[in-house]
């Protein structure tokens, strides 16, 4: 966890305060106290003489951003990324808490490493909240001790980086969420039909010489855990990084019919398609990998609708030697928490969906799916965590100047709409843009 700050108090000043969960959306001050959101109030009307001020007009003032997703790589892949340097990524990118991924070495899948992934020696600059294994060592066949994970800290259970593929396993895991009141994570691919696949199958892969994954190779395990999750009242199902119109289709299904179902999509899903992989660069290799314009479309109108529940990175970093080979043989994954916000901005407003919908799927949302209450939100009494950012503000990625360790990005020199100027986490500024 980042390091608790319960002392002093900061003003923001003269910015326009969007806060979707509140229903705020107007000109305000906020003043941050010992920890906590103290008031929120028209211009000029809190009246104290704050430690630290920061003028904040032309500019929106929202709840800290959650990244529901994201590869911190410890312990023991420390080469292409470390907590320290995760967060510090995190923060830059407006987000004042992470939800880590257990696929580590070792795997995420005791008490005791949920444990150590919290300890303040671990240099986090913002809050980060361990996803747990779902398995034990996430082999997808004997489930790891759900409760006592949860008593070490973690928020939900997830075996990403592969599914849980038996049906029997999902059956019961999705039991004891509904005993506990804890979500599963599932990474949705049926690795039976996807071995040896490294990007989407369609015209673009034929072209390529590539072996692609089908569109049913997620859809099939969705729409299985979807009715699975519809056995057990109050089971909790999460999808990643949904990718295709057909797997939408299931939770929506699943909504409909009062399941506790949620899903979240990635930036570079609603902002590529496998159409933009030219020339076999890596950088563009993911996992679910980038699908046709079709599946983007009805990404967009899933997030438009409220279907989608949250934009998530899956900042996924790598290490140089893991990208600059062939493309088959590459790695999956790409860099993220900095590009987020920009991506979405700029996509996302040219097709309609208003800036509060957008905050809304970085905060309140992410919020909801997996509990993380007193955040999301800049209701008095809630965590001072904030995200300060210009909404028209023009730049341009360079990943060289990225504070991750690793800058496998498709977006290098992409110019974006939209940069963060602070990032505060428990009242204390922990990024200045």
């Amino acid at each position: 966890m980042a390091k608790d700050y319960r002392q002093g108090s900061l003003l923001i000043r003269g910015g326009r305060v969007i806060d979707p969960l509140a229903r705020v959306d107007a000109m305000m001050d906020v003043l941050l106290r010992d920890g906590q959101v103290s008031e929120i109030a028209p211009p000029n009307k809190i009246r104290v003489n704050a430690d630290e001020k920061i003028d904040a007009r032309g500019l929106i003032v929202a709840p800290g951003f959650i990244d529901l997703h994201s590869h911190l790589r410890e312990p023991g892949q420390g080469y292409k990324e470390t907590i320290a340097s995760g967060t510090a990524a995190a923060a830059a990118g407006g987000f004042t808490s992470v939800c880590c991924m257990p696929n580590t070495t070792p795997v995420l899948d005791s008490p005791e490493w949920v444990t150590w992934v919290r300890q303040p020696q671990r240099g986090a600059v913002v809050n980060v909240f361990p996803v747990a294994a779902a398995t034990q060592a996430s082999k997808g066949a004997v489930l790891t001790d759900f409760r006592a994970l949860q008593r070490a800290g973690a928020v939900a259970v997830s075996d990403d980086g592969r599914p849980v593929l038996s049906e029997t396993t999902m059956r019961d895991a999705l039991r004891a969420s509904a005993e506990i009141n804890f979500p599963v994570v599932q990474h949705a691919e049926d690795t039976r039909i996807t071995q040896n696949c490294s990007m989407n199958e369609g015209p673009t892969s034929f072209r390529l010489g590539l072996r692609g994954m089908s569109v049913m190779s997620e859809a099939g395990i969705v729409d299985r855990d979807v009715q699975l999750a519809q056995q057990f009242n109050g089971a909790r199902l999460h999808v990643a990084h949904v990718s295709t119109g057909e797997a939408l289709k299931s939770i929506r299904r699943g909504k409909k019919n009062r399941a506790r179902v949620t899903c979240e999509v990635t930036p570079h899903h609603f902002a590529l398609t496998d159409a933009d992989i030219r020339d076999y660069d890596t950088n563009f290799k993911m996992n679910p990998p980038l699908r046709s314009e079709e599946d983007r479309e009805a990404l967009l109108a899933a997030m438009a609708d409220g279907t989608v529940d949250a934009i998530a990175t899956d900042h996924a970093p790598h290490a140089l030697h893991e990208k600059i080979i062939e493309f088959d043989r590459a790695a999956f994954g790409i860099t993220g928490l900095e590009t987020a916000l920009g991506l979405a901005i700029s996509v996302l407003h040219a097709h309609r969906i208003p800036l509060t919908r957008i905050i809304e799927l970085f905060t309140s949302g992410p919020a909801r799916v997996l509990d993380l209450r007193g955040r999301g939100t800049l209701l008095r009494g809630s965590h001072a965590d904030v995200t300060i950012f210009d909404p028209r503000k023009r730049w341009t990625f360079d990943a060289a100047k990225s504070r991750s360790k690793s800058h496998n990005t498709p977006f290098d020199g992409r110019q974006l709409t939209g940069k963060v100027i602070a990032t505060i986490v428990g009242g204390r500024v922990v990024y200045r843009g």
